[in-house]
């Protein structure tokens, strides 16, 4: 994973502040519905900042009030120092979005969309430069009906990034893209990212923001319930070690492994699986004593927690505790 950090200098150099943003479906009464419950995040200039959350935990809605599409029921939302609900012309012309599906007329060919859209775009790149950023260059005359899903979502990525905005905002980029469209659009964010670009993205790949975000944010039921870069977030939860035993040893052979939070051993044969919080030490505690007693680990694999693990992890203990209080 390559991630841009930024500088000491950027520290207070914050283009997207919310402070305990609510956000309310509904009149009131029985009929409201809260999603976004008091969310608190800053995203500073020149970083790519990832929100993350299963379907229904509020990551639309607060994007949403983020972009200056809704006002806040409570709280404060700040975008390049502006109110954008209310100040909303001081904040669009500096800012470029990236919505879930773009709508765009099919008898235009791509050429055409990008042009009309370079015209109402002030310091707009031009066309030629917007499609080989996107990899469209070959498909200029296509008409948009013609297109592909990942094509159209190029397009849609291509036009949200045509006035050379100062903060981007991407919700679901790479949807419908196939792996060479995602690693395409991972380049462009990259390269927006070196130009100084903020970057706020919403995605349900988590390899993806493993790989893009600096820092990001786990939402649960309209909550922020982790936050940090992806290292910190990952490096708070259990790396694994598993391997299977041979006939005549079973898990209580094994010596005490440095670390370990759960051990669990199943199946003929005996598949044990070690989860712990000293990688090194433990791996380096059960080969030695492997070695020493000569027994074969079969299908040996030791790896640090994934982003992916870390967040079903927080996401499945966010779902106990609500139904917890809820019994």
């Amino acid at each position: 994973m390559r991630s841009h950090r930024p500088t000491e200098h950027d520290a207070d150099d914050v283009v997207i502040d919310a402070r305990e943003a609510r956000r309310t479906y509904g009149a009131g009464g029985r009929s409201a519905y809260e999603a976004v419950r008091g969310v608190t995040l800053q995203v500073r200039r020149g970083e790519v900042f990832a929100l993350l959350g299963t379907n229904g935990t509020g990551k639309t809605s607060t994007v949403e009030l983020l972009e200056g599409l809704a006002r806040p029921s409570a709280g404060r939302v700040r975008v390049l120092g502006h109110d954008p609900f209310t100040e909303r012309a001081k904040v669009r012309a500096r800012t470029g979005v990236m919505l879930q599906s773009g709508g765009f007329p099919g008898e235009l060919t791509v050429a055409e969309v990008t042009r009309f859209w370079a015209q109402c775009s002030s310091g707009a790149r031009s066309v030629s430069e917007v499609l080989e950023l996107v990899g469209l260059t070959d498909r200029s005359g296509v008409r948009i009906k013609q297109l592909s899903g990942g094509e159209v979502r190029r397009l849609d990525l291509g036009l949200a990034v045509i006035g050379r905005p100062e903060v981007l905002f991407l919700d679901e980029p790479t949807t419908g893209m196939d792996p060479e469209g995602r690693r395409d659009t991972w380049r462009v964010v990259r390269q927006l990212r070196d130009e100084r670009t903020t970057v706020l993205l919403t995605t349900h790949y988590l390899e993806e923001a493993e790989e893009l975000a600096d820092r990001l944010a786990i939402l649960q039921h309209g909550r922020v319930v982790v936050g940090g870069t992806p290292a910190e977030v990952i490096t708070a939860h259990p790396s694994r070690i598993r391997f299977g035993l041979p006939p005549g040893w079973d898990s209580e052979s094994l010596p005490p492994l440095p670390g370990t939070t759960h051990l669990e051993a199943s199946g003929p044969g005996i598949t044990v699986t070690v989860h712990t919080t000293s990688l090194q030490a433990a791996l380096s505690r059960l080969l030695s004593w492997a070695d020493d007693g000569d027994v074969t680990l079969e299908r040996l694999d030791a790896r640090s927690a994934s982003l992916e693990e870390a967040f079903l992890a927080l996401t499945s203990a966010s779902k106990t505790d609500l139904a917890e209080s809820r019994s």
